[in-house]
């Protein structure tokens, strides 16, 4: 094999190495065995360390060492190899973007601030202090230090299981996480630029500006042009899957052109999508399928390629950086935990070891800061061979040490925890017509069923009051119903289809929703009614009336992924406490998923009715509360901006109106490019306090 004289030079040590094994394999250069063989390592790795209950990422990377060149010599890192990792490795960065949250950051900048910068210094400090005696030079010892600071999130899957995601040394640890990786990638930019000579006035004179410029540009620019894109395109799912990749690669490609090293474009592209892709959606469903499927295995792989196993034998060394790697890591990031959680922010010792568990963990940043690293021969194998051993501990003791601890914060926020009889999100029952029509209310049906971890219904009625149902009737069913159905299983949703024939749209529907037992009932509005319809009614009108529970009719003047803003409004006429309850904890909801602002608007009727105590009702007290005497409809009007989703709470039917009152049909003919979401309560609820 070539480079058997291969060297690198740590400090004033220099280590030799001289694979062995790979020489008694000839390498694969069938296109199809290669393929084979990793997409064979993709399916089997994993699966094999979950049920040795270790991350899956573990396999991938050892597994990247028996086949790679320094293992069994049965694939070589060639340039193939190097192109799909790479890319792999912006996608790994880019879905760390996704998962975090500005909105977080803002809600919890206190308490994230304090933990992130603790985060990110500790570990600087204690791993710059304990790379230089084992004769790492100053930056290689600070791009070190840098890798024990960034961290990634392995453990959200057991906080969900838990149901502390919410609890303040969670978000704190959210926010921490943004402030920490970001800094540790700026740190990583600066050394490169360091070790290649370049850290001059000039550099930093470009740096500052540019990065300030290329960051506002990327965060305020991406979600403009991505709403406008989604606004003329939002019913092509493949072009809205291949405007995220453009963006992904655009932005990347950017952050190289101003020197800044292109996955910190990446994490910051996916900062700034994910405000315009909800959570839930099926769209953010298919990015991270794609990404944790195929391309970030594809890094994983290459990375576990670069580890020489015989390197613990050839120098005894590699021991030694391994376990101070470990231990300098692990101390580092308890002590930044510790000591801001116990002395300022208060937190019992409980929620400081779920911030440990969380944070101990090392996986994407640092795999992409190591690789860099060894790519510009900044740090040799030795040290990767270290930074894997340190992400196998971490990776292992992070689930153990967040569920062990994790379990004792939710006993202990258990009893402030009100239980609901059923959340409204259980069974959600939507009647399908037209898909080019009803994207919206599927979205809007998936985002609240799959919060609540409920089932969606899709529903087609045929009616034969006419006479006999045709064939074409019974075949545009099928394809209705399973075409809601694909949706439903790209957001990874329960559902169930259902195919009917009654003499009355709204009756098949009404007694659909009473057999299958539906929480929630959600149908398509056109904005205004007719005078037959007022007097004789419509379907909606006869839903609304028959329905023993809940109606929510939405009518969406655009895609609902574009909304900025949440308005609640409400009148203090004819609505019960247990209504509003409901009604706040689906904006609520809705906001968190759409990644959009709340708002609520009361207007008082000056009757001298009893006024809501809104915070009794779980309103984060950052939430605008705005409270106005008149008029419901013209103050809704006054406060509608462009991008809003206004809901609204319906009134009693009253011989002559529309099922849903007068003010949303009049709201409605106003503003005709607002999208708004009216909830109809049955009789049931205006007796309930």
């Amino acid at each position: 094999m070539e480079n058997l004289g291969q060297y690198w030079n740590i400090g004033k040590t220099t280590v030799y190495f001289t694979p062995t094994i790979a020489q008694l394999v000839q390498p694969l250069e069938d296109p199809v065995a290669i393929f084979l063989i990793i997409l064979a390592i993709m399916l089997v790795a994993p699966l094999l360390f979950e049920r040795l209950r270790m991350p899956g990422i573990i396999g991938l990377i050892l597994a990247g060492v028996v086949v790679g060149p320094y293992g069994l010599g049965l694939l070589q890192r060639d340039s193939t190899i190097e192109l799909l990792g790479t890319v792999g490795l912006l996608f790994l960065m880019f879905l760390g973007g996704l998962e975090t949250s500005l909105d977080d950051l803002k809600r919890n900048a206190g308490k994230a601030i304090t933990f992130g910068l603790a985060t990110f210094a500790l570990p600087m400090m204690i791993g710059t202090a304990a790379m230089l005696p084992l004769g790492y030079s100053f930056l290689a010892s600070i791009l070190v230090a840098s890798c024990f600071a960034s961290h990634t999130l392995v453990s959200l899957p057991i906080l969900s299981k838990l149901g502390i995601m919410r609890s303040p040394a969670v978000t704190a640890a959210f926010g921490g996480t943004l402030i920490t990786n970001v800094l540790a990638l700026l740190v990583l930019a600066i050394v490169v630029k360091a070790d290649q000579g370049n850290l001059t006035l000039q550099f930093w004179l470009f740096l500052i500006p540019s990065l300030a410029i290329y960051t506002f540009a990327t965060l305020w620019g991406v979600p403009i042009i991505g709403r406008w894109f989604f606004r003329q395109f939002g019913h092509d799912e493949n072009a809205e899957f291949m405007f995220v990749l453009a963006t992904l690669f655009v932005v990347s490609f950017i952050a190289g052109r101003i020197e800044i090293e292109p996955i910190v474009g990446a994490f910051l592209a996916g900062i700034a999508i994910t405000q315009i892709i909800p959570q839930l959606s099926p769209l953010m469903n298919r990015i991270q399928f794609i990404g944790n499927s195929l391309f970030v295995p594809f890094f994983l792989i290459s990375v576990g390629m670069l580890v020489d196993p015989l390197i613990l034998v050839k120098d005894p060394r590699s021991i030694l950086v391994a376990a101070v790697m470990i231990g300098a890591e692990f101390l580092s990031k308890f002590l930044a935990a510790w000591l801001p959680g116990k002395f300022l922010l208060g937190f019992q010792f409980p929620s400081i070891m779920v911030m440990f568990g969380l944070s101990v963990a090392q996986a994407a940043s640092t795999l992409a800061a190591i690789t860099v690293a060894f790519d510009i021969e900044l740090v040799d194998e030795l040290t990767v061979n270290g930074i894997i051993a340190m992400i196998l501990v971490s990776c292992v003791a992070s689930p153990w040490i967040t569920e062990q601890w994790g379990a004792k914060v939710q006993s202990e926020a258990a009893g402030s925890v009100d239980q609901e009889e059923k959340p409204l999100g259980d069974r959600i029952l939507v009647p399908v017509a037209n898909p080019s029509t009803e994207d919206n209310l599927l979205s809007l049906a998936l985002i609240l069923t799959k919060n609540a971890g409920g089932t969606l219904l899709p529903l087609h009625v045929l009616s034969d009051r006419e006479g006999s149902i045709s064939a074409d009737a019974k075949i545009r069913q099928q394809q209705l119903l399973a075409a809601a159905e694909t949706i439903a299983h790209a957001a990874v949703t329960t559902v169930e289809s259902i195919g009917r024939v009654d003499d009355s749209i709204d009756y098949g529907i009404v007694r659909t929703a009473e057999e299958r037992n539906a929480s929630l009932v959600i149908c398509g509005w056109k904005g205004y009614s007719t005078y037959r319809e007022n007097f004789f009614g419509s379907v909606i009108d006869n839903v609304v009336r028959l329905a023993t529970m809940p109606v929510l009719i939405g009518r969406f003047a655009q895609p609902i992924e574009n909304t900025q803003r949440l308005l609640l409004a409400t009148s203090d006429l004819e609505m019960t406490p247990m209504m509003f309850q409901q009604t706040l904890k689906l904006a609520q909801t809705l906001a968190a998923e759409l990644k959009a602002k709340l708002q609520v608007l009361q207007v008082l009727s000056g009757a001298g009715r009893k006024q809501f105590d809104l915070s009794s009702f779980g309103l984060d007290a950052e939430t605008p509360v705005h409270q106005e005497q008149g008029s419901l409809i013209s103050k809704v009007n006054k406060f509608l901006k462009p991008d809003d989703l206004l809901i609204l709470i319906a009134s009693p039917r009253r011989l002559g109106q529309p099922a849903i009152g007068r003010v949303p049909e009049a709201i409605a003919r106003n503003q005709t490019q607002i999208s708004i979401l009216v909830i109809h309560f049955p009789e049931s609820f205006y007796s309930k306090a």
